[in-house]
């Protein structure tokens, strides 16, 4: 029971390095951790794809690329290209952030042009789309998650950057998946720094835990 959990656990971690004063070796370090401890995936900067890509190369670990990041305004062009090249050196995942401006200016047909033009880049890889629940109101998250439902290709939606002025909340994540279900699959992130906060998560019903945490989660199971 104790290994299955331990396997559970790390299997759902997506262990991750967005500091933009991260060095290489950083990167180098993220990616044998996450070889250790079999996470589910590292994620990084489209700048440290190529790097992460071979230090996992021969792995079962996943590949995520930030695309968008942190901010989420930059145009579908410019996410689609930035997913492509990201996809072209390396990376199996991508996670997105949603055009949050417009969503806050109720423009529904921009923000799902947005998601999907990085959906179309995507196809059999996983994409994961970042709502920053944290700015969202309720109607907003809805509206955010019924979109996404309409999208062929969006895998996973997920709660946050780790760059907003809050993080994941168990409640955001219960909400979520009440309105999409079994029929996409929810990621938290964002202030995920114990074991405790892990499983609350997990419970919640997320099924992938973004955290540049992971080795503590994983050490506290110990």
């Amino acid at each position: 029971m104790e290994n299955n959990s331990k396997r559970t656990i790390a299997k759902a971690i997506d262990h991750t390095f967005l500091r933009p004063a991260g060095k290489a070796r950083e990167i180098v370090k993220l990616c044998s951790e996450a070889r250790e401890w079999g996470f589910a995936a590292v994620a990084v900067a489209p700048y440290y794809v190529p790097l992460a890509a071979r230090e996992i190369a021969g792995s079962e670990i996943g590949l995520s690329a930030a695309i968008g990041f942190p901010l989420g305004y930059t145009t579908p062009a410019t996410k689609a290209c930035e997913a492509a090249e990201a996809l072209e050196q390396g990376a199996t995942e991508i996670d997105m952030v949603a055009n949050i401006t417009a969503v806050k200016s109720g423009v529904w047909e921009e923000v799902k042009r947005d998601i999907q033009a990085v959906a179309r880049v995507c196809q059999e890889n996983v994409l994961k789309v970042i709502l920053e629940t944290c700015y969202l109101e309720k109607e907003e998250m809805e509206k955010l998650a019924e979109i996404c439902l309409q999208i062929e290709g969006v895998d996973f939606l997920k709660t946050s950057t780790g760059f907003g002025p809050e993080g994941a909340k168990v409640e955001d994540i219960r909400f979520l998946k009440k309105l999409v279900g079994d029929k996409r699959a929810l990621k938290a992130s964002g202030g995920i720094k114990t074991l405790e906060d892990c499983r609350a998560m997990l419970e919640a019903g997320a099924s992938r835990i973004g955290t540049s945490s992971g080795v503590k989660i994983m050490q506290e199971l110990n």
